[in-house]
């Protein structure tokens, strides 16, 4: 008789707090880019970017935390410093859109400093609650992590559903058709609180059960751990050489200029955050790599480590549209009529939560049932599944916005459809990349290359405000400038010069007078703007396919 997999009960305790952080990041996220555009009166374009840097950003501060809780701190003090400091982040977002109207230069200044906050308190959160995870199973119950980070991943998803749902119906509301553009500070205040809730659930019940079978603390101050917590002939400190360092400081900044030179442009997050992320990650990975204490083994897991890391890039930038460009579809060109009532554009992507708390236990029970008939495909193998998911989602959109013109409306069944596949894809690549990572590193790299990973979803973030900034104009931009007297349709395809009052009108409103370029193509409409991540993703889907059996070799015997 086959029974379920029995987990510990840690396992429930970092799941009850992750969710309750996930309200606050996911409830912050559905509403950040409306207030963004609709209170500090901010362009689309500028949101976006916005949006992915402070994404991309809350996915590199991960190393910092990883870091310090690895040397310095120990999982459990970075999670309660990271959890006190979000909590105080979205309360700054709070204040900032409580004075907005009646000073706007310090609700802005207000809300860069919270979004630094958060930031911060993200790095320290994230990849010490990951680890933990991982570190409640011994080495010989490895095999059931896939199916404890499938369950930890509900977790998460059942915090993002509760935070788009009740941070829209509190912060994004209409009045008679009209946005209350007041009401963004109650959404801030429900995902502080909800941080509040999950750093004590965290501190009262961590000590109790957030414990290894023998009842040792997990994830308490480094200097505490003990030879047996580590593989045996396993080495328990990274030993980077003076040399190595030094170079890694000269790589940093010599990509970090390369990336600005090649990401130029005005706007100081593509040319100074943006930059820094994607150095940052290539030079992690290369001070890594060259620990001296590196078996040849623990090398070619780590650089399978990176190697999928890199095509979660292509994932994350198309997935992470749904905070930026798939918000302002919503809002602006789709019929959001849900049974009768008209949902609002922050909360349509809350399907995706509802999603992964459905299919969560299925794929888990999936990926068990397959195992134990020896019939399961390799981790690398799932996540080109995912991604492929993703490229199909946005060819079935982008076929559906091909005609609707500039006043017609998207209904909203294909946008719940987007985002029942992208679950699907999402199933399949996140929480086994996480399992991957807990399986194939080092002890003592264990924290640190969770942060590696996380920079791949900030490197994901950072390209996905890149791709939403290219989102062309959509209905309401058209309808706006009609009635401004401005044929926008002929500015865009050069058969109308609009005079310079005209260009200043537009800029007034938000409208921008030329169509978006990307890689050296101009970007017409909607269908040209999906295709982009219908070909970016369907092409690192079949490049990984084609190189997972070298990468299987490289595990060395981990699935």
């Amino acid at each position: 008789m086959n029974h379920a997999p029995k987990h510990p009960a840690g396992l429930w305790v970092l799941f009850g707090t992750e969710m309750w952080e996930r309200f606050n990041f996911y409830g912050m996220r559905a509403i950040l880019t409306l207030f963004m555009v609709n209170s500090l009166v901010m362009k689309e374009e500028e949101a976006s970017l916005i949006y992915g840097g402070f994404l991309g950003l809350c996915y590199l501060t991960p190393m910092l935390g990883g870091f310090i809780a690895d040397r310095f701190l120990g999982n459990r003090n970075c999670i309660l410093l990271g959890g006190t400091m979000m909590a105080v982040g979205q309360m700054l977002l709070f204040f900032s859109a409580s004075v907005f109207s009646t000073n706007l230069p310090l609700a802005k200044q207000l809300m860069w400093v919270a979004l630094g906050v958060i930031i911060f308190g993200n790095g320290f959160f994230k990849p010490n609650i990951s680890s933990m995870v991982g570190s409640l199973y011994p080495k010989q119950e490895k095999s059931k992590l896939d199916t404890a980070f499938t369950i930890f991943y509900m977790g998460i998803n059942i915090g993002a559903f509760l935070g788009q749902f009740f941070c829209p119906i509190l912060g994004d509301v209409k009045v008679d058709g009209v946005r209350d553009i007041f009401a963004f500070k109650w959404g801030f205040l429900a995902a502080s609180i909800a941080m509040i809730i999950g750093t004590l659930v965290f501190l009262v019940l961590k000590n109790k059960y957030v414990v290894t079978p023998d009842g040792s603390p997990i994830g308490g101050l480094p200097s505490k751990n003990l030879a047996s917590d580590y593989e045996e002939g396993e080495a328990q400190k990274a030993e980077f050489s003076l040399k190595s360092l030094i170079l890694s400081v000269v790589a940093f900044i010599g990509l970090f200029f390369m990336f600005r030179y090649f990401l130029d442009g005005k706007n100081a997050i593509k040319t100074v955050i943006y930059p820094l992320i994607y150095a940052s990650g290539i030079t992690l990975a290369g001070l890594i790599i060259s620990d001296k204490s590196l078996t040849k083994v623990e090398r070619d897991r780590i650089l399978v480590i990176y190697i999928v890391s890199f095509f979660i890039i292509f994932f994350w930038a198309a997935f992470e549209q749904a905070g930026s460009s798939l918000t302002f579809i919503a809002d602006n060109q789709t019929d959001r009529n849900f049974f009768g009532w008209d949902m609002p554009a922050s909360m349509v992507q809350i399907f995706n939560g509802i999603f992964v708390v459905i299919l969560a236990f299925p794929f888990s029970l999936m990926w068990d049932n397959l195992r134990s008939k020896n019939r399961e495909p390799l981790s690398p193998v799932k996540q080109a599944i995912g991604l492929a998911m993703i490229a199909l989602s946005y060819f079935i959109i982008a076929y559906n916005v091909k005609d609707l013109g500039n006043t017609g409306l998207l209904a909203i069944g294909w946008l719940i459809l987007l985002y029942f596949i992208q679950t699907v894809g999402e199933l399949c690549l996140s929480p086994i990349g996480l399992s991957l990572v807990g399986k194939l590193s080092p002890k003592r790299f264990a924290s640190l290359l969770y942060g590696v990973f996380f920079i791949s979803n900030a490197a994901g973030y950072a390209l996905s405000g890149t791709l939403g900034s290219i989102l062309p104009a959509t209905g309401d931009k058209f309808q706006k400038a009609e009635s401004l007297g401005i044929d926008l349709q002929g500015v865009l395809n050069k058969t109308v010069t609009p005079t310079a009052e005209q260009i200043k009108l537009l800029e007034e409103n938000q409208i921008s007078a030329t169509n978006p370029v990307f890689a050296g193509f101009e970007i017409h409409n909607l269908f040209e703007f999906f295709m982009v991540f219908v070909v970016l993703c369907g092409m690192a889907s079949l490049v990984l396919l084609a190189i997972s059996p070298r990468l299987k070799k490289m595990m060395h015997g981990v699935r």
